[in-house]
């Protein structure tokens, strides 16, 4: 009802107006009422005082009621009323109207004993005779002190009535007129008032709906008065600038915000004081495989299970201070530094959860102690031997010739292994930094095999093994290294002479395939009927100097199969091995096409 300014303006004017107009009206129909009604008093009093004074002296000679009731009679038509001559003991002694034999005793009439009392008396009532409402007015008329006799007059008030009646249409008439010239004018002034406003608010709509790009409010939609809509309108406008300026200015800044926390590699949770996650960044959805869409509206202890994050968070609510922690996630192998941080001002109560991947550095701590740990296995044993031989040929050994050459000699194998292991180690080290300048071309799958396999046909038959080649008969062109890529055939092939008992079989096959990325490759594979690797011992297989067993290891650095994962890595593929202990191993990588 009163949503818009017009109607908060209209109707109350109208309904003001209208309470004026019926309550005007009211007390001008009471006031004229009881004008009337004292105006017909006055006259009526008149009336029967005259009567009296006609009538009184001579009304106790009266011995005759038909000539009183006659008197009553003619005075009624003269004066146009109804005329009653009341004896004192209220016996009626004179009617105009009616018949006074049929009349009861009137001594207990308002307006009569009001009269005998007072000397005059009225009453307003329903004639008990006539039945309809009339105004009485008595008077007594005395002869010396004594009451002789009491003169009543009396009108109808159906007059009265209906002048009240047409005085109160007039009214009526007046407040619907007035009503209506109220509800016009009450119209035209809202509607003058509120065009403006709704001019002011299609403007600032505009400018919502532009999301406040527009500085300013366009001319054509600036109301035309110059009254307060005006100033309201150029407030607006200042307003608008102050807004736009700092919008401009929020928005710049929460583009760098986002732009940081989505580029970080440290994730980042905000969680408020009631334990809800309010924000959360792309790496911390990485770390535990979860989206915004599922944090939204849920506590940190439903988003991340993990109690420690809790209790961390908790305390740092509590204390207010930085509080930190190490959480170590077996299922995503992942070894993670938690800051909680109160960020007090800028948004009391919530706390930031900083995590730090740790895990690549604990894995290169890892990789560094274990390298220490096998190179120095590795140095152990020359080293050792070498001391052995010198402190040997020393003691007396170079006085006998043919020992002598028996220990120079293993002195040479063993500056040998050192120097393999050495060359090795540097050419691993070339190949993971980055130093060895690969030279692509289009290479031939088939010739590939071929000539690995050339060079450890003599090998293989030493050892009592068959070396079968399969692959369709026509295969596309590959990019790669050619002495590179053959060398990672050779070591692979080595291997599998080297742990395959005399009379097992060596398969190398290439076929095309297609990898994660559903793009096509070529796979080779190298298969024997070695002694196999434990499957405890298969992911690892591909660092350097991991040994299964001394079985396994006799001969050789540990670091063939790092030295091929790293040339196939360099080449954008993929080397990988499957196999069962005791029933052999199968060795693959993929190559890209040539295309």
């Amino acid at each position: 009802m009163f949503r818009s300014i017009r109607s908060r303006i209209a109707i109350p004017y109208v309904v003001l107006i209208l309470m004026i107009m019926l309550g005007l009206g009211i007390y001008l129909s009471n006031l004229v009422r009881q004008d009337y009604l004292a105006n017909l008093e006055a006259q009526l009093t008149v009336a029967a005082r005259m009567i009296s004074d006609a009538v009184g002296p001579e009304l106790s000679n009266y011995t005759n009621s038909d000539a009183v009731d006659a008197l009553a009679k003619r005075y009624a038509q003269l004066l146009g009323m109804r005329v009653t001559i009341i004896a004192p003991d209220g016996t009626v002694l004179g009617e105009s109207d009616e018949n006074r034999v049929l009349m009861d005793n009137h001594l207990t009439r308002p307006e009569v004993a009001q009269a005998l009392a007072q000397g005059v008396g009225t009453s307003t009532r329903l004639s008990n005779t006539v039945k309809y409402q009339m105004m009485y007015l008595a008077v007594t008329e005395k002869s010396g002190q004594q009451v002789v006799g009491i003169a009543r007059v009396a009108l109808p008030l159906k007059q009265v009535e209906t002048d009240v009646r047409q005085l109160q249409s007039a009214v009526m008439g007046a407040t619907l007129l007035a009503t209506a010239l109220a509800i016009l004018l009450a119209t035209w002034i809202a509607e003058r008032i509120s065009h403006p406003l709704r001019e002011l608010i299609e403007a600032v709509e505009h400018m919502t709906d532009r999301g406040l790009k527009e500085k300013r409010i366009p001319s054509h939609l600036i109301p035309s008065t110059s009254d307060e809509t005006g100033k309201l309108t150029r407030a607006i406008n200042t307003m608008a600038s102050e807004l736009q300026s700092q919008f401009g200015a929020l928005e710049s800044e929460r583009s760098k915000l986002m732009a940081v926390l989505h580029e970080m590699t440290d994730g980042v949770i905000i969680v408020d004081n009631q334990g809800q996650v309010q924000l959360i960044n792309p790496a911390a959805e990485n770390m535990f495989g979860i989206a915004l869409a599922d944090v939204q509206g849920h506590t940190l202890a439903e988003v991340l299970r993990y109690y420690q994050l809790v209790e961390l968070w908790q305390s740092s609510q509590d204390t207010g201070k930085v509080q930190n922690a190490t959480l170590e996630i077996g299922d995503r192998h992942l070894y993670l530094q938690v800051i909680a941080t109160p960020l007090g001002q800028a948004l009391p109560g919530s706390i930031l959860l900083l995590f730090q991947n740790l895990t690549r550095l604990r894995q290169v701590e890892k990789l560094r102690r274990d390298f220490i740990s096998n190179i120095s296995h590795e140095l152990r044993t020359p080293l050792a031997s070498l001391k052995a031989v010198t402190e040997t040929l020393q003691e007396g050994a170079l006085d006998d010739p043919p020992a002598a050459r028996r220990f120079l000699q293993s002195m040479e194998t063993e500056v040998d292994a050192l120097s393999l292991m050495v060359s090795e180690l540097l050419e691993l080290s070339r190949i993971e930094s980055g130093q060895v300048p690969l030279k692509f071309q289009a290479l031939s799958p088939i010739d590939l095999m071929t000539q690995a396999v050339d060079r450890l046909h003599l090998q293989a038959e030493r050892a009592d093994l068959s070396i079968t080649v399969d692959y369709p008969t026509e295969l596309p062109s590959i990019l790669a290294d050619p002495s590179r890529l053959e060398q990672v055939l050779v070591n692979l092939l080595h291997n599998a002479i080297k742990f395959t008992s005399s009379g097992g079989a060596i398969n190398v096959q290439a076929c095309l395939y297609k990898n994660g990325q559903d793009e096509e490759c070529i796979l080779f594979s190298v298969r024997d009927t070695g002694i196999g690797i434990p499957a405890v011992d298969l992911p690892r297989i591909f660092e350097r100097f991991y040994k299964v067993d001394r079985a396994r290891s006799s001969g050789g650095t540990g670091l063939g199969l790092a030295i091929a994962r790293h040339l196939v890595e360099a080449h954008r593929g993929k080397i990988w091995a499957e196999s069962v202990e005791g029933r052999g191993s199968t060795f693959y990588f993929t190559i890209p096409l040539a295309h």
